[in-house]
């Protein structure tokens, strides 16, 4: 039996990328979770792995606030040390984010291997201070290797769940018609700046047959105001694999879960990076993407700016049925985003565990 702990924390962005690899690994391996109280992972991970906090949070503010968050990612860090020598644990993944540095600190104390993923074109603080330390770093974009001092990164992708992998249907609740196909994501915790975008273009593009899904995460105050027949509005959907899957365009976010995501399912997109993203990382996200032109980037504007709705209208106007459209536009950047894509990404990581415990 092979022990593995897993220190994924906070978003989508750190969990499911580390729940795709542990889906990989077969009965010999035992799997324990370390994240953090009331974050996404007491949701997603008990009923699969045994879960352990600690208390690890950002160094943000100054002074006093400051030197207390140190001194609990330092007591977090000899927690964690603890608890690798109860378990006799052989190897550590983490995939970032602040929960990763009493993993990986604790890990170098014991002598254990410690495998990090870094998912952004632009490593976090974490990745950057501490992946000299660990035994391999992985990334999921190749930008990112000349941001990571101190190692030679790994290139293997970022994982994404099976479903994005396998054919998926179109959900039975989207809109029918002739119309193209346009799904928004704004994001798990909602994005209130582009969905006062989406909102404001939703008129015309409706009126021009278009079909929309819009999911608008939990946090929007404006969802339901907007009934149309060939308008679904949802905050959530744990079908997005077959939306992204049949969609003709998306507009979201460049958060790196989601560029994974739309690049396995090949959907021409335009991405509107979030604008306090720390390190304008999500900028960094989608210019990797636009690169191979499987995008392309909106920034975001005030809702009376035409510049999303000129960008829609351009790369579906041949699915709309103008004569001067470019038809060649869409399956173009469908080739793009599959380019992005690195389908084996989970079992690359799976791989490189197995090489360091063999």
């Amino acid at each position: 039996m092979t022990r593995l702990l897993i220190a994924a924390s906070g978003t989508g962005g750190h969990l499911f990328p580390a729940l795709a690899v542990a889906d990989c690994l077969d009965e010999g391996w035992q799997v324990r979770w370390l994240g953090v109280p009331d974050r996404l992972e007491t949701q997603l991970v008990p009923e699969r792995f045994r879960l352990i906090t600690v208390q690890a949070g950002g160094l943000q503010g100054s002074g006093l606030r400051k030197l207390w968050q140190l001194l609990r990612l330092v007591a977090a860090g000899f927690r964690v040390r603890r608890l690798l020598k109860r378990e006799r644990t052989q190897v550590v993944f983490t995939t970032g984010g602040y929960i990763a540095a009493p993993a990986i600190l604790a890990a170098r104390l014991c002598g254990i291997p410690a495998v990090l993923h870094e998912a952004n074109a632009v490593p976090g603080r974490v990745t950057r201070l501490l992946a000299r330390f660990c035994t391999a770093v992985a990334i999921g974009l190749p930008a990112a290797s000349e941001r990571i001092p101190g190692c030679r990164p790994l290139l293997t992708g970022m994982p994404v769940r099976s479903s994005f992998l396998n054919p998926q249907p179109l959900p039975d609740w989207v809109p029918t018609g002739e119309g193209p196909l346009l799904v928004v994501i704004g994001g798990s915790q909602g994005a209130v700046g582009l969905n006062r975008m989406v909102r404001a273009v939703l008129p015309e593009l409706l009126e021009q047959g278009c079909r929309v899904v819009h999911l608008t995460g939990r946090n929007d105050p404006e969802v339901g105001q907007m009934q149309h027949p060939l308008l679904a509005e949802r905050s959530f959907s744990d079908e997005i694999p077959g939306l992204l899957q049949h969609a003709d365009l998306a507009v979201s976010r460049a958060g790196a879960g989601s560029l994974s995501e739309l690049a396995v399912c090949g959907t021409p997109t335009i991405l509107v990076p979030f604008p306090q993203a720390a390190d304008q990382h999500q900028e960094a996200n989608a210019a990797c993407a636009a690169e191979v032109g499987g995008a392309v980037i909106v920034h975001q504007h005030a809702p009376e700016e035409p510049v999303l709705m000129q960008t829609i209208e351009r790369l579906l106007g041949a699915r709309l049925g103008r004569p001067q459209a470019d038809p060649t536009l869409l399956p173009t950047m469908r080739r793009g985003m599959q380019h992005l894509a690195v389908q084996d990404a989970d079992q690359r990581l799976m791989d490189l565990l197995q090489s360091l415990v063999a």
